[in-house]
């Protein structure tokens, strides 16, 4: 059987547990990542998870803010957070599953209005946790590895990764400068983009539709920022790979969509 791992920005995990019951029960993950729980680990609704069929339940929360979480069925041999920038905003937190899989999950910084590092320290912040992942990802123990690392990326980094490319080409999340750091993260580590290795780069590819603008999803003004990599010793093992466009038209719904992919283990 293929193993189905799932990444999701769930934009508050205690909001949306019916949402999460929904996409779990349609579409089964094995491993299922989330960011942007937006709880600390005290209030975090673990009998509801594990009701929901995940045993292993791995979280890592603040309140009101930030918050990644790993729900894995079984098959956990070991957890670990690393604090990036210095940092210690609950951003990252990986797993390593019993055949040597590791999961790793990201929520990098959205990096605020203004893409200026000098003018905005949230965008100097964003810029810097994205060079700190470019040499994790160059290390040879993190090459050498089978890794899977998923997360909201907060970067659309190709021009069919947006709406308009033209645009949106001075707006955070697509500047040439977070692309440029996005493509040196992919060469660091050798990595595949999953939602490209399906997907063409020629085509339209999305997973986030805002809120400031309410019919942003009826007229598909989308961004992708959520992404799937994986390291080259994984790229015979790909099966499939889906957006789950859907989820976004659920009242109250994430801004997020969920990101699937399912690999020959």
């Amino acid at each position: 059987m293929p193993l189905r791992i799932a990444t999701w920005n769930i934009n508050s995990v205690r909001q949306r547990l019916g949402h999460l019951k929904d996409f779990t029960d349609s579409h089964t993950p094995d491993v299922l990542c989330l960011q942007e729980t937006k709880v600390q680990d005290i209030e975090f609704p673990l009998s509801d998870i594990k009701s929901m069929g995940y045993e292993e339940v791995f979280f890592h929360g603040q309140k009101s803010y930030n918050g990644v979480a790993i729900l894995c069925k079984n098959n956990v041999e070991s957890h670990e957070k690393i604090v990036w920038c210095g940092k210690d905003d609950r951003r990252h937190m990986s797993i390593t599953l019993k055949n040597g899989l590791e999961i790793h999950n990201f929520y990098v910084p959205s990096g605020g209005p203004v893409p200026d590092p000098e003018q905005n320290d949230k965008f100097a912040h964003k810029i810097q946790f994205l060079k700190e992942m470019s040499k994790w990802a160059a290390k040879p123990e993190v090459k050498g590895k089978k890794i899977v690392l998923v997360g909201d990326l907060n970067v659309a980094p190709l021009e069919k990764d947006v709406w308009n490319h033209k645009k949106l080409l001075k707006s955070v999340g697509h500047t040439p400068l977070e692309s440029e750091l996005m493509a040196n993260l992919r060469k660091s580590g050798d990595l595949i983009d999953v939602g490209r290795h399906f997907i063409p780069d020629d085509q339209p590819l999305y997973s986030w539709w805002g809120y400031r603008y309410k019919p942003s999803f009826e007229k598909d003004y989308g961004w992708r920022l959520d992404h799937i990599l994986t390291t080259q010793s994984l790229k015979s093992e790909l099966k499939s790979f889906e957006v789950v466009r859907h989820t976004r038209g659920w009242e109250k719904p994430s801004d997020h969509v969920p990101n699937v992919l399912d690999i020959d283990t």
